[in-house]
């Protein structure tokens, strides 16, 4: 127990050391106990201050120190502190006992007050309720306004205090639980139910009877709120009610926001702020939501209560208005009103009339609200007015079409006739057919009729050809051209531009020609013209479809040895020359002397003559692996399509073969057996090459490579002595996947041989040196289920019975 009582004291003298310290350091006779490190940065800033007004530098004040029996080592922490602190007060915890806050915060402070906003699905129709479940309207109070004078100080409301001028004092107080702030040297001054400003006079006075200087005016005050306090109020009948905690410069709106809005049933044009257990004030939000007016958002005060009351009556907008929705009306409304509500009318809307659906005692009934009756009908609870749509007619359109300059439709007024309307229309074209023109017109019971007009008649002022229009007419004039038939000539061939082209009056050979773009380099001098036969009669006699005419031109500039006149539907067709051939290559790859490509020189050039051509094989070729690449032509997988091999609908061999054909090989190989041809020349495999083929030679290579389903792909040595089995067995075997009764060998030419068996005794095929052999995979095969099993068995048992019971 002795032990406690004594560290309490030890505690309480260095709490004592430090506010004494605090206070004024160098006022005390015993400085041995001051813990410099106990020093907040106001105690630091005040002494330094301090120092500054006395004009005593930092060596004197070493001295005064010392002598007061401050240690060496405490004085330098102090003296670094003292060049190092910033002349502002900061905002340490310590320094509450002298109120210094950070010059930084510039704005005053404020409890976070936020509440999570769902979206509301059932009243979304209700207008209005947007307004409380939009998270990023939320009315928060702007704490970095000047304070409003009639702000009324309480409780948990901090007040900054400054002197400055020739005495200098800043302080943060709280307005404590007795309504008082503390002031330092001046003493307690009760503030609370006080506005700002008068408290701010009365806070002003009493400084002054401590600082002499403020009396005389050489030093000023400065007073602003620089925390406010939080208050409570009560909200009745919104989404969310309960009691809040909120901003003291919280108003109404805010309040109504943290609440969610008017609940299910909530008013939201009878709010009512009840204030000391009075109604101060009632709420309309329409005023705001229709007009902006924020009169009723007034502030609020502690234990303030808001009362949603549930609504009186509500109606419902319907259809071709701005805002549809559900509204509330207030006694003595009218239908203007709400029209208001719902921003008026839009576009399309049919205005002479409103239809009402109304709800009696008993059941429902249809009014309908004219024009004049808007300013007038006074809604009932759960009218519905349904706005229509304006009908889609016109009443003063007439249209006009084909050969004028500004077919477009025009305003109808009575007395209007044809002429007047070509005359809106700026007139007839060029091309117009005059003889005739229609009107299509729209009688009374709704069906069509055609009157047809003299055009030339009309516009010369013969009035009984100038019909008269009527509404929604649509007058159509012809062009000459639409009676006209669009000829068409085609030219193909050794032509650059073969196609169908636009036959015109006076079209010779020549100019389709030109306009065809010229021959090419292999067209001949003969050109076939061929022409439909035109006859009023059949001529049996005549075999003939068509009249073929032959001209010779001259290839070279494009021109005829006469100038051949052409006649719509003529077809022209430009021969080729008899002989004209462009020069083909095959190329020669690997082990030959001279490796490149090479023209086919004849039509029946073969593998040897080219290798020859290339100097023949070098000393590296391997002998047995001549072999030819011919690319794989567009025709083979056009005629590949066209085969139908009746695999069904859902097979999808046939469109792998198209796509390996497509993407996958590139190359057809064409095994070549060189010593055969070099015993004999017209050996059948020293076959004729085509254009694009690549004859490969390959160089002599020792290994044998395996691959495919083996444990290893590897490439072994060859040996002469050993057989398909010991190249596989070299690289590892086969693996859990291989199918090795269906390798088989590539040979260096492109050959391949697959292993095959007899009365059970299989065979492989010879392994050569630089052959490569492969191990497929074995395919998937689908296990049968236990379920198939006993549906198997089930069938085998019934299946014996009837055998057995046909044996009896």
């Amino acid at each position: 127990m002795k032990k406690i009582l004594i560290a309490i004291v030890v505690v309480l003298s260095l709490l004592h050391t430090s506010v004494v310290s605090a206070q004024d350091l160098f006022s005390g006779s015993d400085l041995s106990t001051v813990q410099v490190d106990n020093l907040s940065n106001a105690d630091i800033i005040k002494l330094k201050n301090q120092l500054q007004a006395n004009s005593i530098s930092l060596t004197q004040a070493e001295k005064l120190a010392l002598s007061k029996g401050m240690s060496a080592t405490e004085f330098g922490k102090l003296r670094i502190r003292l060049e190092t602190v910033s002349d502002t007060p900061s905002s340490d915890n310590s320094s509450s006992l002298n109120g210094t806050v950070d010059s930084k915060e510039l704005t005053r402070k404020q409890e976070k007050i936020s509440n999570i906003k769902v979206k509301d699905t059932v009243n979304a129709l209700i207008f209005g309720s947007e307004l409380f479940d939009t998270p990023t309207l939320n009315f928060e109070p702007n704490l970095k306004l000047a304070t409003p004078v009639n702000y009324v100080l309480g409780p948990g409301d901090e007040l900054q205090v400054s002197v400055y001028g020739v005495q200098e004092f800043n302080a943060a107080v709280p307005v404590t639980m007795e309504g008082k702030v503390n002031i330092q040297y001046v003493g307690q001054i009760a503030v609370s139910g006080m506005t700002i400003e008068a408290a701010t006079q009365k806070i002003k006075a009493a400084i002054a009877r401590v600082y002499s200087t403020v009396a005389s005016g050489q030093s000023q005050v400065g007073i602003s709120l620089n925390r406010i306090r939080t208050i409570r109020v009560t909200i009745i009948g919104s989404k969310q009610p309960g009691n809040y905690s909120i901003s003291s410069l919280a108003t109404v709106y805010n309040a109504l926001f943290l609440g969610g809005g008017p609940g299910k049933n909530g008013s939201y044009r009878n709010i009512e702020l009840l204030r000391n257990n009075v109604v101060y004030r009632n709420v309309d939000l329409y005023r705001f939501l229709v007009n902006g007016d924020q009169s009723d958002n007034v502030g609020l005060k502690d234990n303030d209560v808001i009362r949603i009351p549930a609504y009186n009556q509500r109606v419902t907008v319907e259809g071709q208005v701005k805002r549809p929705g559900i509204f509330e009306m207030k006694k003595g409304e009218t239908f203007s009103d709400l029209l208001t509500f719902a921003s008026g009318f839009n576009e399309f809307a049919y205005t002479a009339s409103v239809n009402v659906l109304q709800k009696t005692n008993k059941e429902f009934k249809v009014t309908d609200i004219k024009g004049s009756e808007f300013d007038s009908y006074k809604p009932l609870s759960g009218d519905v007015f349904r706005v229509s749509k304006i009908l889609n007619r016109f009443e003063n359109r007439i249209k006009i079409e084909g050969a004028v300059f500004r077919p477009d439709t025009y305003s109808f007024y009575e007395g209007m006739r044809v002429s007047d309307l070509i005359s809106k229309a700026d007139g007839l074209k060029e091309d117009a057919y005059t003889n005739r023109a229609r009107i299509i017109r729209l009688q009374s019971d709704l069906t069509t009729e055609i009157v047809n007009v003299n055009l030339d008649q009309a516009l010369s002022g013969d009035l009984d050809a100038d019909v008269p229009l009527k509404r929604e007419d649509v007058v159509t004039v012809y062009s000459i051209l639409d009676f006209e038939e669009e000829f068409k000539i085609t030219i193909d061939g050794e032509i650059k531009k073969p196609g169908v082209y636009q036959y015109y009056d006076n079209l010779t050979l020549n100019d389709l020609l030109v306009q065809a773009g010229g021959l090419t380099g292999s067209a001949s001098k003969r050109v076939e013209v061929a022409r439909m036969i035109i006859s009023e009669e059949i001529d049996d006699t005549n075999p003939n479809k068509a009249e073929l005419f032959n001209i010779e031109i001259i290839a070279g500039n494009n021109e005829q040895a006469k100038n051949f006149a052409l006649l719509p539907f003529d077809v022209v067709n430009i021969r080729k020359m008899a002989v004209y051939d462009k020069p083909e290559m095959v190329t020669v790859t690997g082990a030959v002397h001279y490796a490149g490509k090479y023209v086919l020189a004849n039509k029946k050039d073969r593998v040897y003559d080219v290798i020859q051509r290339a100097g023949g094989l070098t000393s590296v070729a391997n002998i047995e692996g001549v072999r030819i690449k011919r690319p794989i032509q567009a025709k083979q997988i056009e005629d590949l399509e066209n085969v139908n091999l009746n695999l069904g609908k859902q097979d999808s061999i046939q469109a792998k073969l198209e796509k390996k054909l497509k993407e996958d090989l590139k190359y057809a190989t064409i095994p070549v057996d060189w010593k055969a041809i070099v015993k004999n020349p017209k050996s059948s495999t020293n076959v004729t090459l085509f254009s694009g083929d690549e004859i490969e030679v390959v160089a002599f290579n020792e290994g044998v490579k395996v691959t495919g389903n083996v444990l290893l792909t590897s490439e072994i040595p060859y040996d002469g002595g050993k057989g398909f089995n010991y190249y596989v067995n070299a690289a590892g075997g086969v693996d859990a996947k291989g199918w090795k009764k269906k390798a088989y060998i590539i040979y260096p030419n492109g050959k391949a041989a697959v292993a095959h068996s007899f009365l059970f005794i299989r065979s492989y095929p010879k392994v050569t040196p630089g052959s490569q052999i492969i191990v497929p995979e074995k395919p998937e095969t689908k296990k049968m289920s236990t379920g198939e099993f006993v549906s198997i068995a089930g069938v085998l048992a019934s299946l014996a019975g009837v055998i057995i019971a046909i044996l009896r």
